[in-house]
C-alpha cells in the first residue's frame, strides 16, 4: 500500500478570496486553522459591523455570488496587519485593517469593483453595499460551516474528477481545502474514512463527514469563469446522493501543527 502524505497546505485569509499555500498549518485549541478565514466582506444589511458571529456565506461577497472574485489576488501580512488586493496586475485596494479610514476605503473599493462584474450580488440590491470588512485578522470565524474545521481532499480524487470533466488542468484550489494528500489507494477513497480516526504527523483527527459542494466549485480559480458543472459531474460519476468532494477533520489529540510532507495513517 502506498504511503499517504500531505502534498499541499492552504489557508484563506479573506473568505472566498485566493488561498495562500503554506508549509505548515497551526491549529487553534478548537481545531480551526490559524489565519484561515479571518476576514470577510459581508453585505451591509447583514447585521451590525461589530457582530462577527457566524453567518451563511450567502451574506458575504463570495464565489457563490461573485465568481470573478477568484481573479483577485490577496496578500495579508499578519505581522503588519495590512491587506493588499490586486485585480490582475492592478492594485485594487490596500490598507491597515486596524485603521477605520483604511477599512472604509477598502470596503468601498471592493464594492465598486464587484459592481462592475457581470455576475454580482449588488445589482438590484443597493441595500447590500458597500460591503463591510469584518474580522480582526486573527480569529478564524468566517467559514462556510459554523464549526470551521479542517477540510481535506486527495490528489487521486482531483485527478479522477479532472478526467470526468475532460480537463487535465483542473485546479484543486477551486475546492478551497486546507489539506491535499496523495497516495490514497483509489479516487474518493477518503470518503471511506468518515467515522474513523487518522494521524497526521503526530496529531490525531476524527474524520467527521464528507464536504457537500455548491456553486463555488464551478468557478475557475485563475479566470473566475464558471467553466465546469462540478456538482453534476460529482453526482453522475462519483457520489450519487449528493455532490461531495473531500472530508472534514476534527482535532482529537496531539500537537496542533500539520506540515507539508507529513504522513497520514488510518488508525482504526
Amino acid at each position: 500500500m502506498p504511503q499517504i502524505t500531505v502534498s499541499a497546505l492552504y489557508k484563506h485569509p479573506v473568505k472566498s478570496m485566493t488561498p495562500q499555500r503554506v508549509e505548515t498549518l497551526e491549529l487553534t485549541s478548537d481545531g480551526r486553522v490559524s489565519g484561515d478565514r479571518v476576514l470577510g466582506f459581508r453585505f451591509k444589511d447583514a447585521g451590525d459591523p461589530s457582530d462577527w458571529s457566524w453567518q451563511t456565506k450567502r451574506n458575504f461577497v463570495g464565489l457563490v455570488n461573485t465568481p470573478e472574485l477568484a481573479r483577485l489576488s490577496v496578500q495579508f501580512d499578519e505581522n503588519s496587519r495590512t491587506l493588499q488586493i490586486h485585480a490582475d496586475e492592478l492594485l485594487l485596494t490596500a490598507g491597515a485593517i486596524d485603521s477605520e479610514t483604511d477599512r472604509a476605503q477598502m470596503q468601498q473599493s471592493i464594492s465598486d469593483y464587484v459592481l462592475t462584474l457581470d455576475v454580482n450580488p449588488f445589482t438590484g440590491h443597493p441595500e447590500r453595499a458597500p460591503a463591510v470588512l469584518v474580522g480582526d485578522g486573527a480569529q478564524p470565524l468566517f467559514h462556510d460551516g459554523v464549526d470551521g474545521l479542517l477540510t481535506l481532499h486527495s490528489e487521486e480524487s482531483l485527478n479522477a474528477l479532472a478526467g470526468a470533466l475532460n480537463d487535465s488542468a483542473l485546479d484543486g484550489r477551486r475546492f478551497r481545502s486546507n489539506i491535499a494528500v496523495s497516495g490514497v489507494s483509489e479516487p474518493f477513497g477518503e470518503m471511506s474514512w468518515v467515522g474513523r480516526t487518522v494521524r497526521l504527523g503526530s496529531a490525531e483527527f476524527d474524520v467527521t463527514k464528507p464536504v457537500t459542494r455548491c456553486l463555488v466549485t464551478h468557478a475557475n480559480p485563475a479566470t473566475g469563469q464558471r467553466d465546469h458543472d462540478v456538482m453534476n459531474a460529482l453526482v453522475r460519476h462519483f457520489t450519487p446522493n449528493e455532490p461531495q468532494f473531500g472530508v472534514i477533520l476534527k482535532l482529537a489529540s496531539g500537537p496542533r501543527l500539520i506540515e507539508a510532507g507529513n504522513a497520514l495513517t488510518l488508525l482504526d
